[in-house]
């Protein structure tokens, strides 16, 4: 009786011992050789494999022991369809992490983007097909269950209203191309911005520049009025506005401003510099001749650090040139009886 039970024993203690030499050493040493060669996709299969060929090696010492100890015919079946349904089902999880991981892939090349959204609806939908695979190969009819899922499919619909319209106004939004990962977005309200995340199946997420993260339901964000700064390109114009004495030469004052202005984008946006700055004088104030400072930026963010520059800049240029940037002045006069006039100035 010991003896007969010595062969499956083998095939499971081999498949054990082979699972674990191709997933410590046979798997790493492939990774770490596809790593270096940098193959594209490398990473995404990798993922998706992980596990599985400790799990298969497995499968394959229990098949073998299966066999070798020869069952009942009734018991033997049901073993089969064990180590039959399990397989096919790892191999449907390997398919729906690879389907799951090349559509983000896929996106990210094409249009830049990736959502989780996409990525979960594909390995969905792959699960469900593999799973219903694996009840057919076990002699499941499906037909009936197809039948049930779009019945109950109905009236969970019903009972999952708003989870819905966030789901396909998150489809709505990737679709349109509105709002993509990556973009700097600004809601209607005035108080939330930063960059978008990720679009889940229910919200968006947004991180602020102070790290804060905003979570916005899909059906929201679908009707709000914001504006996205990163559509229908990254590149945006900064506009700086300031102004001059009413002594200053003019001519002199736009051609110092512009030199600086191409020395800000020289240091923080080089491949832009064919957009050259320019300056447009707009308003005579009560106290300064007033222009707006026009140049291009990478991105939104960049407006930080290129006003920063700015200020410096202008500030040491116009007092290098002698240009002087005015503050308010008001002449006060004061009257009192039987006094002559005087002229006090308050600035």
């Amino acid at each position: 009786m010991i003896q007969h039970w010595i062969l499956p024993l083998v095939f499971i203690l081999a498949g054990l011992l082979g699972g674990i030499i191709t997933e410590k050493i046979i798997f790493t040493r492939l990774h770490k050789f596809v790593t270096s060669r940098r193959i594209p996709g490398s990473a995404v299969i990798f993922r998706s494999l992980n596990r599985m060929p400790f799990f298969w090696c497995f499968l394959a010492g229990f098949y073998g022991a299966t066999v070798s100890y020869r069952p009942e015919p009734d018991v033997a079946e049901l073993l089969l369809k064990i180590i039959t349904s399990s397989f096919l089902y790892t191999v449907t999880v390997v398919f729906a992490r690879l389907t799951a991981g090349f559509v983000n892939v896929f996106f990210r090349r094409t249009d830049g983007f990736s959502a989780s959204l996409l990525s979960n609806v594909a390995k969905v939908a792959v699960l469900v097909l593999g799973t219903l695979i694996v009840l057919q190969t076990l002699g499941v009819q499906i037909t009936p269950i197809l039948t049930t899922l779009g019945v109950g499919g109905l009236a969970v619909g019903l009972a999952l209203q708003d989870t819905l319209a966030n789901l396909f106004s998150g489809f709505y939004l990737i679709i349109s191309k509105q709002v993509r990962t990556g973009d700097y977005v600004k809601l209607d309200s005035g108080n939330h911005e930063g960059y978008v995340t990720d679009i889940t199946w229910r919200n968006t997420t947004i991180k602020e520049l102070s790290n804060n993260v905003i979570i916005v339901p899909n059906s929201k964000l679908a009707s709000a009025i914001f504006t996205n700064y990163h559509l229908p390109v990254k590149e945006i114009t900064l506009t700086m506005n300031v102004g001059v004495s009413y002594d200053s030469d003019l001519e002199k004052v736009e051609r110092v401003t512009v030199k600086v202005a191409k020395e800000v984008m020289e240091e923080i946006a080089p491949e832009l510099t064919a957009n050259e700055p320019y300056i447009r004088f707009n308003e005579f104030a009560d106290y300064s001749i007033n222009f707006t400072l026009y140049m291009r930026v990478n991105e939104f963010f960049d407006q930080r650090l290129a006003r920063h520059l700015l200020v410096k800049k202008l500030h040491k240029s116009y007092h290098k040139e002698g240009i002087t940037i005015p503050f308010p002045a008001r002449d006060v006069y004061l009257q009192s009886n039987g006094s002559k006039n005087g002229a006090m100035t308050l600035e």
